[in-house]
């Protein structure tokens, strides 16, 4: 069995769901589809959310009844039959109705708007599958939220998930496709919650983990994974394999195709993930897997860059080999859920980069207590080059550093693993560096 996810834009018009369907249908193999709200829906929703947080609710009916426009033109489009075209209004009305319900609530918190926003993945899943049922497909909406959990601390159960999705597919083996939602969870507290903004991309990996799927498949609008960013590099070329561990880390720098945690659950499991484009279905994408093809001789793969980078620089104000001062720097970062990107250390200091600042004024009050703090840096890339860079290969590094032999660089991190060098520079140099690397590390 696969699991085929698409994200907003693959689902965005009802010409797009109409291809949607014979993509899914064409080979006559078991699939799990996985969609995420209709383009723009989801921004929409948070607007209107804002408008409530401010207490405004004329604002925000005035915002529903727009977006509520906007689905009513869709289904005149997507169903064939005037059956299906009132099964889609009878969606339509039921969901705005919800809609208009937490308009209602005050104060209007977090858990409504979790609410709120859950419902354009919501509507778009039920929109597909009484589509699917119009043209006779044998299908059944599985609704995320009755299997899809998180901890308390945001992290999927995978172990909960699979035992709850193998009961729940009990009864459905005649079913060709099976529809969820991406995104949307349950929390500990039974409440509706997410797995924060791109997390389509992480359902579609936790399902195929949880069922052992053949294959993972992420349908986008781009060919697969680039060598670099194609919005501002412009010759830029897909990449047809990648592990992993090459992956990952891409994803975590910055590689906008794919979510950050998508690879985890598949990796886990052992469910290869390939990348593909809806708008071109025959073009081969990026296969993601354990172990990959292309030969161990190509040294670099692709780059990637991260933007809104923090860097503390955190000084030890005791005597050198004072031992227990890098375990006291990262309880507090733990204690403030603040995760570290790069790090740099030396006898008495330590140099590390963060991309979440909602605590750092307490986080750095807290280091003061112990050590000395210089001001941090704002407004900092990561620049990651990814590849092949075992210790067999020499002058690596030297080639990359040749690279942006112009540009001012702040911190390496090299060494870590044997995928990753990643340099962190100010923001303002980040389109130079990729376009650098791009001709140095590829000749492009």
């Amino acid at each position: 069995m696969h699991v085929w996810k698409f994200g907003g834009t693959s689902v965005g018009k009802p010409e797009r769901m109409h291809s949607i369907r014979n993509l899914v249908t064409s080979d006559g193999g078991r699939k799990f589809v996985v969609l995420s709200a209709l383009s723009g829906t989801t921004n929409a929703l948070l607007s209107i959310a804002e408008s409530l947080k401010a207490n405004l609710p004329d604002e925000a009916a005035e915002k529903i009844e727009h977006l509520k426009a906007h689905y009513d033109s869709f289904i005149r489009e997507l169903y064939k039959t005037s059956e299906g075209f009132a099964k889609g209004q009878q969606i339509i009305e039921n969901e705005f109705s919800f809609i208009r319900s937490l308009t209602r609530i005050r104060p209007f918190t977090l858990k409504q708007e979790k609410e709120l926003v859950a419902e354009g993945e919501l509507l778009s899943t039920q929109m597909f599958a009484a589509y699917l049922e119009e043209q006779g497909v044998p299908s059944v909406l599985l609704p995320a939220l009755e299997f899809m959990r998180i901890d308390a601390d945001g992290e999927p159960e995978l172990d909960v998930i699979e035992q709850k999705l193998r009961e729940i597919m009990r009864g459905h083996d005649d079913k060709e496709i099976i529809v969820t939602q991406g995104f949307i969870c349950r929390n500990p507290r039974g409440e509706v919650d997410n797995l924060k903004r791109g997390g389509s991309d992480y359902t579609a990996s936790l399902i195929g983990g949880a069922i052992r799927a053949a294959e993972v498949q992420i349908w986008t609008d781009i060919d697969g994974m680039h060598n670099n960013d194609p919005r501002i590099v412009k010759k830029t070329f897909p990449i047809r394999e990648l592990t992993f561990d090459e992956a990952a880390e891409l994803a975590y720098f910055g590689a906008k195709i794919l979510h950050p945690s998508t690879i985890t659950p598949a990796k886990l499991r052992g469910v290869p993930v390939r990348l593909k484009n809806t708008m071109d279905p025959q073009a081969p994408g990026t296969l993601i897997a354990e172990r990959t093809s292309t030969s161990s001789d190509q040294v670099f793969k692709a780059i990637a860059a991260k933007d809104g980078i923090t860097a503390l620089y955190i000084h030890s104000t005791r005597m050198l080999n004072a031992y227990g001062f890098l375990r006291r720097i990262f309880e507090i970062f733990e204690k403030y859920k603040t995760p570290v990107d790069l790090i740099a250390t030396s006898e008495v200091s330590v140099s590390v980069t963060i991309d979440n600042t909602t605590n750092i004024q307490a986080l750095m009050d807290e280091l003061r207590t112990f050590c000395d703090l210089e001001e941090p840096d704002y407004d900092q890339a990561i620049v990651c080059v990814v590849g092949n860079f075992s210790a067999d290969h020499p002058g690596i590094a030297l080639k990359v550093l040749e690279s942006l032999k112009n540009i001012p660089i702040r911190m390496i991190s090299y060494g870590g693993t044997e995928h990753n060098i990643s340099l962190l520079m100010h923001g303002r140099y980040k389109a130079e560096a990729l376009n650098a690397l791009n001709e140095g590390l590829f000749g492009l």
